[in-house]
């Protein structure tokens, strides 16, 4: 499986952001997800000001690049993340494309430019783009390197990994598209809006243990995450225990075993709700080896995020973390 699924899985699949403790009473043993909570509605928040582009500006990219952009009319984001700060700066009017992870209702009607998660350069170039944002994982390299050939602006962003990189992303964007005081607003506000969800959480109970699960039962895909899933840094600000990372698992993602599961214990599971979907939901996911064994499958535990926005790490965490928070302990708070 790419990096990129831990990425932006993280940003995506990115999320392709997404998906329950399955219900408000801290888990119901009959009781599926609750689609109220899930992030309530898969729309962006620009800020209330549009910000005037001061351009040119020149930029470091993270592949080392300097890139200069000169003008901002026609912005081409190759992810959910990065298109999900372009709208929040309130700039998604210039963007004319997007990344099959960027599923939120603002985006929805531009034309798709991936397939498979793989860029089309013949696509991007079609429309003529002032600039390209992309996360070090973006690919196929034949694909980018095709549209820096053509003279297009490419800005390579670091793919988020936690909570710390919400801030430093968003700037980083808002000063390759010029408006600089933008970005410092739209970081201070997110980063606001985190710090508010985490007070919320419950002070006196038990850290729970949960376990990221990323499912694609129409491909027979079953992984649990680790250290590198992109999960940790979230699933820590709210409080808990990342089970795969805990129990040892080094790698982003490992195969489901029932001897992996044993290990990372998990009060509760994590999942995107179109895999929980993609496997007949809750009563799917217990079938698989070693989940009915679990804490979380015999109680039936699932905290379900939507795609495009679980790993994000950008202007909607703070929803995320709520959803999250309102699962995972319910009643408790």
């Amino acid at each position: 499986m790419r990096t990129r699924v831990a990425g932006a899985l993280l940003a995506v699949l990115a999320l392709t952001a997404t998906a329950g403790c399955a219900s408000d009473d801290g888990g119901s043993a009959e009781r599926e997800p609750a689609a109220k909570a899930e992030v309530a509605a898969d729309r962006v928040e620009p800020l209330a000001d549009t910000p005037t582009p001061q351009l040119p500006v020149t930029v470091r990219s993270s592949d080392g690049r300097k890139v200069t952009v000169r003008d901002g009319e026609r912005i081409v984001p190759l992810s959910g993340s990065l298109s999900e700060i372009v709208f929040t700066l309130g700039l998604g009017d210039r963007v004319v494309a997007r990344d099959i992870t960027a599923t939120f209702a603002q985006a929805e009607k531009l034309p798709v430019v991936t397939r498979n998660h793989d860029v089309s350069a013949e696509s991007v170039l079609s429309l003529k783009p002032d600039l390209v944002l992309a996360e070090t994982t973006t690919g196929p390299d034949e694909a980018m390197d095709q549209i820096r050939d053509a003279g297009i602006p490419v800005l390579v962003v670091d793919p988020a990994k936690g909570l710390e990189d919400v801030g430093p992303r968003i700037n980083t964007v808002a000063r390759a598209l010029g408006v600089p005081a933008a970005g410092k607003e739209l970081a201070k506000r997110s980063e606001e809006r985190i710090a508010a969800v985490r007070k919320d959480i419950p002070k006196e109970t038990d850290r729970p243990r949960v376990a990221f699960l990323y499912l694609r039962g129409s491909a027979s895909v079953y992984l649990i995450g680790g250290k590198d899933s992109g999960a940790t840094s979230l699933l820590e600000a709210a409080g808990a225990v990342d089970g795969g990372a805990e129990s040892g698992l080094e790698k982003d993602f490992t195969t489901i075993t029932t001897e992996a599961l044993a290990k990372a214990a998990p009060d509760a599971i994590l999942v995107m709700s179109k895999g929980l979907e993609s496997v007949g939901g809750i009563d799917g996911l217990v079938k698989i080896p070693g989940v009915a064994q679990t804490p979380a499958g015999m109680e039936r535990r699932v905290v379900s995020i939507e795609d495009g926005v679980l790993l994000n790490y950008g202007p909607r965490t703070d929803e995320v973390m709520k959803s999250l928070v309102d699962q995972l302990y319910g009643d408790a708070k």
